[in-house]
């Protein structure tokens, strides 16, 4: 999409971190804005300050793990403004401890936040997308879509996905005016991982390295020039790179580190078997 002045943007999760710095950046290049977000509250917040810059931004509550929410946020669209050039998939969730320790039901609810409701938004407004003369589908994913981690194996998971059903779509609709990006940022400065619950064995959140974050505003500036060049999977910061391009080229590296790492358990000691024979016996 070269220009963005005038096309109508749908940004999920943009009450805050990543999608409410992609609102502000959008809204300064004169898109007309749907934004969805389960905090009603802040999203507020952010309407008020994208309708600063640009004059059509409309703000709608929607829990994006209800599926019925997602088709009536959509509809709503569609009825007021006629369908949507750009499609920013943003909210997402994460999950920090061991996958034996985590609930079903977190398991569920990042997972239909994280995948099945960028699936869902697209497939619903395909139509809409495809019927422009050029489009985008902004996925949000992360490097952990690219490159397996432990502890957030959930996460983990739904970012893959993300990034698998980008490929996919770019493969599909690439001839069709349809420009698709995976955005596989690395650490960002946002509340994601301190507000995520928490195993039950873990004492808190662990909180990275400040040199390592990267501002949501750079993330949301990188995400504006892959609309408008029409970049498939893009990485950001030189660790991530880094941590991407060592997968890529010597695999067995990142196992050998992972496996190096690991705890080692302590062996148990099997206490023996006391029988009648043996208390006779003795």
């Amino acid at each position: 999409m070269r220009q963005l002045e005038g096309k109508i943007a749908l940004v999920t999760g943009a009450a805050s971190g990543i999608g409410r710095a992609i609102t502000r950046r959008l809204a300064a290049e004169g898109m007309r804005l749907y934004v969805l977000d389960v905090n009603a509250q802040a999203l507020t917040e952010t309407v008020s300050e994208a309708k600063q810059q640009t004059g059509d931004v409309l703000g709608r509550h929607c829990d994006v793990s209800q599926p019925k929410q997602i088709t009536a946020a959509v509809q709503h669209l569609l009825d007021r403004w006629g369908g949507v050039d750009l499609l920013v998939n943003n909210a997402g969730i994460t999950y920090y401890g061991r996958t034996d320790e985590m609930a079903d039901e977190h398991w569920e609810r990042l997972m239909a936040i994280n995948l099945h409701a960028p699936v869902q938004f697209t497939r619903e407004l395909l139509p809409t997308l495809l019927s422009r003369d050029e489009s985008h589908v902004l996925n949000i994913a992360s490097i952990c879509g690219l490159v397996g981690l432990g502890r957030i194996s959930a996460y983990t998971t739904s970012k893959f996905g993300l990034v698998g059903f980008s490929e996919s779509l770019r493969a599909e609709y690439g001839r069709r005016s349809l420009g698709v990006t995976a955005m596989c940022p690395g650490l960002v400065d946002t509340n994601l991982f301190t507000s995520a619950p928490l195993a039950t064995k873990a004492a808190k959140h662990k909180t990275p390295p400040k040199f390592l974050l990267c501002t949501p505003e750079k993330i949301a500036n990188r995400c504006v020039r892959a609309v408008k060049k029409n970049h498939g999977t893009v990485v950001m910061q030189p660790y991530a790179r880094l941590l991407h391009a060592t997968k890529r080229v010597t695999p067995g590296l990142l196992d050998f580190v992972h496996r190096f790492s690991r705890k080692k358990k302590k062996p148990t000691v099997s206490q023996p078997v006391v029988t009648a024979s043996s208390r006779r016996a003795a």
